[in-house]
């Protein structure tokens, strides 16, 4: 039978027995090669079970066929046992329910796709917790947290998730079903019993006792004096054995209060040698990282290195008191007690985003994983570090150590050459060397993420060769076929294989954009995804963006972390072989917002909205576009051309039929009403308003108003707002010349070269005003001119000139006019931050502004929905809606009376007059409306 022939078979077989989707196409195939490790494998093919009978069902098919499987979760395994050449079982879709809980007996049966968030959401109204929190606790499963033992900050009062396992359902390889508990036999597999009677001697004295020790089975848990514990023995076999299918977890006490008391240290050896000092005293954590980590110290004491120590309480007062009581034990440089939830918050968000952080380099050169986690005896963390930064300068390496300080387990990612092959074979040579290392301080070779195909063939250095050879006779009672996971843990493969950088091409692509960040490289910036998956965060965090589209189908394909999978597997050529002409990239990309929330929010910064545009660029060139390109795309030259006629064009969209025909020949939605026309542009206005204004005195008191195309042709009003306001601050308003335009809308429709066309006409016209100070009101385009001109004309110098000038209202006021006392207020507020504002711009001036202007609360996070074309593109209203009601919606209507509704960006207050009947405002207009007194020029 022909390879072809035996996967028709398998297909057949598997679509015959499981209810799920069996997904054998290229996009299924390509979303599975990687996880956040330095490995890829292609699959054949992947099933989401709907539940455990699938699971079984799929068992038995791929044994009978002869295929390897490898389950998994949320995908974010660091050492590479997450991937697979054979049937990936995805048991995140479907299979991801909390069966039980049980306060009163503290447990919880869950289903191995649930998400860790989604378990401490459900045990927090009842006081408890599920103990693990690996800093991927928004999009990690228990199912991978088990086949992991993942451990977490807590660990240091919780433990790992074997230590808050329970019991186990596991279907093996064939489809049948075993139930694993403590304390008896029942259930073990034929043999497991003798062969642990059998080597008692070896099992008492061949494990190193250390909090941290995760690496190969756990076997000195089936010891007489340790239960037996099946369940523990299971935790950590990373897929080898089999597939759990329920899980019957601890829950424990959550304190009513929490205090984080952060100690400054001179280095992170500093901070090391500190942390086995603090055990005593019980914290939660004891956690710890160095300066080189974090982007912005805001909040951080002196230091150069820090521990995160947090402490419980009854009650505030007493979580509290035992913090200060750990800063008076704490021989710190610097410390500081945070007990606000919401500072403790923003602290934990430095921590966890490390994972991504650390894979840059200060310099913004890459670094990797591979030597990712490994524990030490927390007493000789010190010393450890002393002689791993030595070794790491012996091989002309670097890299910043993080991690769980009180159980002697770092993190480190380091500036790996993956690409040669002389880099590679100094991974290899460290890799040895930091083995022996490890073991001579008494340490594992992984302390949390497992070993994957990164440690597992180094194990005989940790564990000799008998007890090694135990390992492989462990798994051949559970799996006597060899189809789970095969390459992990028991006869491994070589950690220098299968590397993910092996693919990709060697020359760099022709590309549009300049990529500054990557050297020009778009398989560098393709590279900068590692998998961490911040981006598949079922709940949004925050002000946080990233990323909605996801949010909105719950499909790995529409996130940010899928789309640049798809993206490597298009450079690599082996899955998707059809280049930029790619249907599954296209597909793929066709629900990105372009919201540019994964460029501040992605912890590594990834730019899918560059991407997509660039994408479209090649994709489409010398080809047919979708309609919408050529009207939504082209939008400022045909606004420009309607401005005339703007009465008459508004009559006709009121008449239904014709307004019908109009969005069918645009490629617009059915759904969305058409934006109507302003009878005098902002230009138009700004030109008289100029011919009757104040006399110009001098010209440090000049200030160029950018009129963008929503701004000037849509939404003048907001325009006109903003001259009275700066007008009000002792400003004379110009306007930077007709024609002018940022290129948005050719942008995000990927037409770069008309885009880069029109953006030098701009820079032509700027002439000598270019550098001087411009106010850019509506954020896309502000975040365009910022990021986007740069970027398509790296060669002219104007564009960096132009893209420095930009600032927001908010921005110019507190820089140029920090006197001027804006109208007093005094009244609540609600809306929604732009996206591209949070992405690129900040919000921080608007935030001081609205506080000054007694504008109180909070906007909301996430994107709008319609984000420009998107939202009016045929195909996309279901998503745009999803996205509008994930937060901004349900904070306009739970907004009380009286409220006035923010919203800078014109889709913004497009989406909400559209989908609520809701009239938001600029803050110019808010602010405008307060002047009293001032108008000398009427609007």
């Amino acid at each position: 039978m022909t390879d072809e022939q035996t996967r028709t078979s398998l297909v057949r077989a598997l679509s015959g027995a499981v209810r799920g989707e069996v997904e054998f196409d290229a996009t299924a195939r390509a979303l599975m090669t990687m996880d956040a490790s330095n490995y890829r494998r292609v699959p054949l093919g992947v099933v989401a079970p709907r539940d455990a009978d699938d699971i079984a069902a799929a068992l038995a098919v791929c044994r009978a066929h002869e295929v390897p499987v490898v389950p998994r979760g949320g995908g974010t395994s660091i050492a590479g046992q997450a991937t697979g050449t054979g049937v990936v079982l995805d048991l995140t879709r479907h299979h991801r329910s909390i069966v039980e809980l049980d306060a009163g007996a503290r447990t919880a049966v869950v289903q191995p796709g649930v998400i860790l968030d989604d378990l401490r959401r459900a045990a927090a109204p009842h006081g408890l917790t599920f103990g693990p929190d690996p800093a991927t606790h928004s999009r990690c499963t228990l199912g991978g947290m088990i086949g992991n033992n993942s451990c977490g900050s807590h660990s240091v009062a919780w433990g790992t998730t074997a230590d808050n396992v329970e019991a186990l359902t596991v279907a093996r390889y064939g489809g049948d079903t075993l139930r694993l508990g403590r304390g008896r036999w029942d259930g073990a597999p034929a043999g497991l019993r003798e062969l642990a009677d059998s080597h008692l001697a070896l099992l008492r004295t061949g494990f190193p006792e250390l909090p941290r020790r995760i690496s190969g089975y756990a076997l000195d848990a089936l010891l007489p004096e340790r239960g037996p514990d099946l369940a523990r023995a299971f935790c950590g076999s990373e897929g080898t054995l089999g597939v759990v299918t329920e899980a019957t977890v601890r829950l424990v006490e959550a304190p009513e209060a929490r205090a984080l008391a952060v100690l400054g240290y001179a280095d992170e050896s500093a901070a090391a040698e500190a942390a086995p000092g603090l055990l005593p005293y019980c914290p939660l954590t004891v956690e710890g990282m160095a300066a080189d980590l974090v982007r912005e110290p805001a909040g951080l004491p002196r230091g150069g290195a820090w521990l995160f120590v947090e402490t419980g309480g009854a009650t505030p007062a007493e979580a509290r008191a035992r913090a200060e009581q750990i800063l008076r034990a704490a021989d710190a440089v610097d410390a500081t007690v945070v007990t606000d939830p919401a500072g403790q918050r923003a602290l934990w968000r430095i921590r966890e985003d490390a994972s991504g952080t650390a894979t840059r380099m200060p310099d913004g050169s890459e670094a990797w994983p591979g030597w990712e986690d490994c524990a030490v005896p927390p007493a000789r963390l010190g010393p450890y570090l002393r002689e791993f930064r030595a070794l790491l300068t012996a091989h002309g390496l670097r890299g910043t150590p993080y991690g769980h300080f009180g159980d002697g387990c770092i993190h480190v990612r380091i500036d790996f050459d993956l690409l040669s092959g002389d880099g590679v074979a100094r991974f290899r040579r460290f890799s040895e060397e930091m083995a022996t290392l490890v073991v001579a301080h008494g340490g594992s070779l992984s302390g949390e993420h497992g070993d994957g195909q990164a440690r597992a063939e180094l194990l005989p250095r940790m564990y000799g060769d008998e007890l090694v050879a135990l390992f492989g006779r462990f798994k051949d009672l559970w799996d006597p076929d060899g189809g789970m996971n095969p390459g992990m843990l028991a006869r491994p493969a070589r950690l220098d294989e299968n590397l993910r950088f092996d693919v990709l091409p060697r020359r760099p692509v022709d590309v549009t954009f300049g990529y500054p960040h990557d050297d020009g490289d778009f398989s560098a910036a393709v590279r900068r995804c590692v998998g961490v998956a911040k981006c598949r965060t079922a709940q949004p965090s925050g002000a946080g963006v990233m990323c909605p589209s996801f949010r909105a189908t719950g499909e790995e394909e529409h996130s940010t972390r899928g789309r640049a999978r798809l993206l490597h597997e298009m450079l690599a050529g082996e899955v998707i072989t059809d280049g930029w002409r790619s249907k599954e990239v296209r597909d793929a990309l066709d629900l990105c917002l372009s919201c540019k929330g994964c460029r501040s929010d992605c912890p590594v910064g990834v730019d899918m909205a560059t991407y997509k545009a660039e994408f479209l660029h090649h994709h489409y060139r010398r080809r047919l576009r979708p309609a919408a390109h050529y009207v939504m795309g082209r939008l400022p030259g045909w606004l420009r051309l309607a401005a005339p006629f703007a009465p008459v064009l508004n009559a006709l969209a009121r008449i239904r039929p014709l307004a019908a025909l109009a969005k069918r020949l645009a490629g617009v939605a059915a759904e969305r009403t058409i934006p109507v026309l302003a009878g005098e542009t902002f230009t138009r206005w700004a030109a008289k308003h100029r011919r009757r204004g104040p006399v110009l005195l001098s010209g440090d008191r000049v200030v160029a108003v950018w009129p963008d195309t929503f701004t000037d042709h849509l939404s003048p009003e907001v325009g006109r707002a903003a001259v009275r306001v700066l007008e009000a601050a002792g400003r004379t308003t110009v306007h930077p010349g007709r024609g002018v335009c940022c290129g948005l809308t050719y942008v995000s429709t990927g037409q770069l070269d008309k885009a880069r066309r029109v953006m030098r006409r701009t820079l032509d016209r700027m002439g000598p005003s270019l550098g001087d100070p411009l106010v850019v009101l509506e954020p896309s385009c502000a975040a365009t001119l910022r990021t986007d001109l740069p970027e398509l004309l790296p060669d002219d110098p104007r564009a960096a000139e132009l893209a420095s000038s930009v600032r927001t209202l908010a921005q110019y006021l507190e820089e140029y006019a920090p006197d001027w006392q804006p109208p007093r207020l005094d009244r609540p507020v609600a809306g929604q931050t732009h996206c591209h504002q949070h992405a690129v711009l900040g919000d921080a001036a608007e935030r001081r502004l609205r506080e000054r202007a007694g504008l109180e609360g909070e906007l909301a996070g996430g994107c709008c929905g319609l984000a420009g074309n998107f939202g009016f593109e045929r195909g996309h209203w279901g998503v745009s809606v999803a996205c509008a009601e994930e937060q901004l919606l349900p904070s306009v209507r739970s907004a009380e009376p009286g409220t006035d509704i923010l919203a800078d960006g014109f889709s913004c207050r497009t989406q909400l007059a559209q989908l609520a009947g809701v009239r938001s405002r600029h803050l110019a207009e808010l602010l405008a409306e307060g002047l009293k007194g001032t108008d000398t020029h009427p609007i």
